[in-house]
């Protein structure tokens, strides 16, 4: 799986993929563009069970978001090399800073976390299961199997738990392959861990974003960080319907390009 892998992500470089920069003039857009892709992003699910399997079906989603401090930590299969583990450590710290200033909302590393980030090889992820239902109580056998069956297509995964049904998250399981190179794994701790935060869905059409299954963005965006600031602005509240948050992004996407729709 480690050269698999290595060979994916120098394939996606060749090809001038895996972009590492936050957006420029190349990918221009506005704030009709910037709320259209909130919808899609944030007001959608990107999975659906069906028959106790998670299938790729996007359905409409009432709005989801932390409405407690994010603490976030990283947890190691006997795998994963020391080198590696300091480095995604790194990652997770950075990380941590750059979405905490994004959405204004309390993100950080902590030893006691709510999210927590799973960094595993192929063995470790299919025995994962007792270890997933320790971290979430409750968590449905469709959502088990997804990480334990994760096919090669699938380089990371994110369970967010809404107990009370109410739209606030309050725990969170990264799950991102140890066998992927650093790029790859930056990559995924990125885009897992913001749609972890709300952001559950992707879209053809958001770019410059790593919300996109192109894969042209490593990293988060600058549009991508408005997204966060749109979803954790307080006029945005955890279950609300997506027509009424639709028309609520949609203002504020016009408050921070400072230009009409």
């Amino acid at each position: 799986m480690v050269r698999y892998y290595a060979k994916v992500q120098a394939d996606l470089l060749r090809n001038e993929l895996l972009r590492t920069d936050a957006g420029g003039a190349d990918t221009p857009f506005g704030a009709r563009q910037l709320a259209e892709n909130f919808d899609a992003i944030a007001l959608n699910d990107e999975y659906t069970d069906v028959g106790g399997q998670y299938v790729a079906r996007t359905t409409r989603s009432t709005l989801h978001k932390w409405i407690v401090p994010v603490r976030l930590g990283l947890e190691f299969g006997a795998s994963v090399p020391a080198a590696q583990r300091t480095k995604d450590q790194a990652t997770l710290t950075a990380l941590a800073a750059q979405l905490g200033r994004a959405t204004g909302h309390s993100v950080a590393v902590s030893a006691r976390p709510n999210f927590h980030v799973l960094v595993l090889n192929e063995d470790e992820r299919r025995a994962a299961g007792p270890r997933l239902a320790q971290l979430i109580p409750g968590l449905p056998s469709a959502a088990v199997r997804s990480v334990e069956n994760m096919p090669p297509s699938a380089y990371c995964l994110v369970i967010a738990s809404d107990p009370a049904d109410d739209g606030a998250y309050r725990t969170a399981v990264a799950v991102i392959r140890g066998e992927h190179p650093d790029l790859m794994r930056a990559s995924c701790f990125h885009e897992e861990i913001a749609q972890g935060l709300g952001l559950a869905n992707d879209s053809p059409h958001a770019r410059p974003s790593i919300f996109n299954d192109d894969e042209e963005f490593a990293l988060l965006t600058r549009h991508d960080e408005l997204l966060l600031r749109i979803l954790y602005d307080p006029r945005l509240t955890a279950g609300m319907q997506p027509d009424t948050a639709r028309a609520i992004a949609t203002q504020i996407a016009r408050e921070l390009m400072g230009d009409p729709l």
